[in-house]
């Protein structure tokens, strides 16, 4: 027999980090076996403490003195009865001192007293690195680092080991068995917050800064990395360039948003803060006053439509008594001097930072389309602002704007693309995955994969206006007609009643999409589209951009936005121009529809919202 063909192939080793010599958990517990393959394997590994248990080892009995001088099963070979009695009963000695006096001589051997051996102890540690949901069991006793620094949730530790099997099988296949100490981060368990076992995932988000170490953080953070690889995957294998477009800009993205001002001038934010008389506001004209109240009118009747919460509701009425109020005093301000404009009474920028008033980008497919109208195809990852008082004020956007393309093409990539995140969460994330099932939401991996396999109903506003109001069996809290935003409770039952499946709306009313997109030939509607999930979801908004430069005007001028503005956004029609589509995706809101949480404070890593700037 040819014993080279009977050799078993040795797994291959462990895999140390090329810039800290360490080895990551995951490609140890992440093995088909569970890292038995390991065994003896000599690694230094670094993490956090999960859990912690102490065991503790019973010192074996002090040896007796016949076991000191050699004494065997057949009696002492050198001491008398005397020395023997004297040795084990103290009282006895005692006499014999007395009896005998100073002709009385005790070895030395037998009167010294032996010492009681220390008692010992063993941690076992539950430790984690972030790199995988499971964690590896440490095995560190007392005679190495005292117990008492290791035990601690949130202790983190670097140690060097051997990986063995454990003593007695159970949980876990492998352990770690220390031989040195290399670093101890001790913590402060009275004031750690993670202290306490299985804290409920609201209460964390007053520690941003702790919740990774969580398990259920930590997987949905791995799971929002693997999305994020799997956009950029999905776009450059489709041609698409990657760039990132500006966070301050002087252009308001979709010209009705409530924008956050970015201002270098001292004590103007604190003027902002209490718009209570004309004089704090100086570089606002009557118009966007008035402007800023009808689009705050207009959250106020969606937040009245929608199931929002009651806080949300009450500060936007709020927000719109003020606005209002401003709006009077400007107006009788204005009134009171003839022949005069408020518009001519603008702060001077010349002091600030920029000469022209400045914002957190609200939208970045303006800036895109200078790109696509170059390059063909492009997309953009990163963060948009808006000051909106019922909504996240920070959140994270996937963008996109295609040359040569309508709507019914960025309808097609939104889907496609749609589509690829899903498979992708399940077939790279299947770990976390199981994890997110199995604390979060049973229904996780069912749902994504309902959603690769489903074919996405299209239908237009007015049709779905028309199948909403064929209703019969279901009384909407708003009556839906035509012209109006749908609802959270219109699109929920448009999409687990009607059609159960995913929806994409199109060609909505002008007035309840953003400016550039491009008016249908009805002159009422424009081509622009969203696509809905379960649970009233919108995950996509897209639109075809209006590429004809005197139907832009119009409508820039119909909603009285600053024509200066958006004169280099004009230039793209006056030179050049070509028909070019495009759609954004609230990335925060698909890591919240794959992992099925229901508040996306859950799944940004820093929420900023409303009155609350954690970190």
């Amino acid at each position: 027999m040819d014993t080279e063909q009977t050799k078993v192939a040795k797994p291959a080793g462990v895999t140390r980090e090329k810039y800290s010599n360490r080895v990551v958990l995951k490609t140890i517990l992440g093995r088909s076996d569970g890292g038995l393959g390991l065994v003896g394997e000599r690694v230094v590994i670094g993490g956090w403490v999960r859990s912690s248990k102490e065991e503790t080892k019973e010192p074996l009995p002090p040896p007796t003195p016949q076991a000191a001088e050699g004494v065997g099963e057949t009696g002492p070979r050198d001491a008398s009865c005397v020395e023997i009695l004297q040795s084990r009963v103290p009282f006895i000695r005692s006499i014999l001192k007395v009896v005998y006096g100073g002709n009385y001589h005790v070895r030395e051997k037998l009167e010294q007293v032996v010492p009681r051996p220390p008692r010992t102890s063993i941690a076992f540690l539950q430790v984690g690195d972030g790199s995988c949901v499971a964690s590896l069991q440490v095995v560190v006793a007392s005679a190495i680092a005292p117990t008492i620094q290791l035990l601690p949730t949130g202790t983190c530790i670097l140690v060097e080991g051997i990986l063995v099997q454990p003593s007695v099988l159970g949980k876990h296949v492998i352990e770690l068995k220390v031989e040195q100490i290399l670093h101890i981060g001790t913590v402060e368990h009275e004031k750690y917050p993670l202290s306490k076992k299985r804290l409920p995932i609201e209460m964390l988000r007053d520690y941003s800064q702790f919740r990774p170490r969580t398990t259920t953080v930590a997987s949905v953070t791995r799971i929002s990395n693997s999305l994020t690889f799997a956009t950029h995957t999905f776009f450059q294998n489709h041609g698409f360039l990657h760039m990132q477009v500006p966070i301050i800009t002087t252009t308001d993205g979709e010209g009705f948003t409530e924008k956050f001002h970015v201002t270098t001038l001292p004590g103007k934010a604190d003027k902002k803060e209490k718009p209570n008389t004309a004089k704090d506001t100086d570089g606002v004209g009557l118009e966007v006053i008035k402007s800023a109240a009808k689009e705050k009118t207009k959250l106020v009747e969606e937040l009245k439509r929608s199931e929002s919460n009651k806080e949300a509701l009450v500060t936007a009425l709020q927000d719109l008594r003020k606005t209002n109020e401003l709006a009077a005093q400007l107006e009788a301000r204005e009134k009171s001097k003839p022949g005069t404009s408020l518009k001519a009474d603008k702060v001077k920028f010349s002091a600030d930072f920029f000469p022209d008033q400045t914002y957190l980008t609200v939208s970045g497919r303006l800036h895109l389309e200078s790109y696509a109208c170059a390059l063909g195809s492009v997309y953009s990852i990163g963060p948009r602002f808006r000051a909106d008082r019922a909504d996240m004020a920070e959140m994270s956007m996937i963008e996109i704007e295609m040359a040569f393309s309508k709507l019914e093409d960025a309808m097609s990539c939104a889907d496609d693309f749609f589509k690829f995140l899903c498979k992708w969460v399940l077939d790279n994330c299947s770990e976390d995955m199981k994890f997110v099932s199995k604390r979060i939401d049973k229904t996780c991996i069912d749902r994504l994969q309902s959603m690769i396999s489903s074919k996405v109903e299209k239908i237009s506003y007015t049709e779905a206006v028309d199948v909403l109001g064929k209703v019969a069996n279901k009384k909407f809290e708003i009556k839906l007609e035509w012209g109006a935003a749908l609802t959270a409770e219109h699109l929920s039952y448009l999409v687990e009643e009607i059609y159960k499946k995913p929806i994409m709306i199109y060609n909505y009313p002008k007035e309840v999409k953003p400016f550039y997109a491009r008016l249908n030939d009805d002159g009422k509607t424009v081509a622009a589209f969203d696509m809905v999930l379960p649970k009233a979801r919108i995950l996509l908004s897209g639109s075809q951009s209006e590429e004809r430069l005197d139907l832009l005007c119009s409508r820039i001028q119909e909603l009285g936005l600053p024509r200066e503005q958006y004169e280099w956004y004009l230039d793209l029609r006056r030179h050049g121009t070509v028909e070019h589509s495009g759609f954004s995706l609230r990335f925060d809101h698909m890591v919240l529809f794959a992992t099925g949480l229901t508040d996306v404070r859950d799944v940004i890593p820093f929420p900023r919202s409303y009155a609350k700037s954690n970190n």
